[in-house]
């Protein structure tokens, strides 16, 4: 087999790479923003759920809550295939990352702002949504950014419960052709265009909402 029908092979698992990554990073990030603002503004009963959710999803490795949700919610009578039950792992752990990134980046913003808020007759809801939030997801980029770009490097645990993505095609085509050096080197590649592609994306967008300095 040559290198460009390597290529060829690894890249037909593209698909199921870009399908879990494209709907777990936005549905993660939505979990993460609610997580975060929870955890902040949510109460002790609220509050204290978002918390204890995080710290359990943060301690539970990627592949573990794989195995727990394709094999064990069969268990309570809840059937999912392989692609979704990686979505929703997916989702899961990296919403309870990223409303870590969240959290401490609504905790750091100037206290008068919520005053100013509060002189302005606002409810606590519209200045979550019209003054927290807009300033604390823009301090949460960079590392809502590092997540999502882990989440393109760790979509190849989803080959460990039957996903088609890049590593599984990848590890199947080096069982019968046995070259592990050109295809390995080869899927790295795909990880590393991936991963730099959430790389540009991010900045592009760091950018765009960037506050101009007087």
């Amino acid at each position: 087999m040559s290198i460009p029908e390597i290529l060829s092979s690894i890249a037909s698992g593209l698909t199921g790479t870009l399908e879990l990554v494209l709907i777990s990073a936005p549905c993660g990030t939505a979990l993460g923003v609610l997580l975060g603002a929870s955890a902040v503004y949510g109460g002790r009963i609220l509050g204290g759920l978002a918390r204890t959710f995080t710290a359990i999803l943060t301690g539970f490795p990627l592949l573990v809550t794989m195995l727990i949700v394709f094999f064990g919610l069969p268990e309570l009578g809840i059937y999912l295939s392989p692609e979704a039950s990686a979505i929703l792992s997916f989702v899961l752990c990296s919403g309870a990352y990223i409303s870590q990134y969240v959290r401490g980046a609504i905790m750091s913003l100037d206290e008068g702002q919520s005053l100013a808020a509060k002189a302005l007759g606002m409810t606590r809801t519209q200045e979550v949504i019209h003054i927290v939030l807009p300033q604390a997801l823009r301090r949460a980029l960079p590392g809502i950014s590092n997540e999502i770009a882990y989440m393109v490097q760790y979509s190849s645990l989803a080959y460990a419960i039957g996903v088609q993505e890049m590593y599984g095609i990848s590890k199947s085509l080096n069982s019968i052709e046995f070259r592990p050096l050109e295809i390995f080197t080869a899927l790295s590649f795909f990880y590393l265009a991936l991963s730099a592609s959430v790389s540009l994306l991010f900045r592009a967008i760091q950018r765009r909402v960037r506050i101009p300095e007087p």
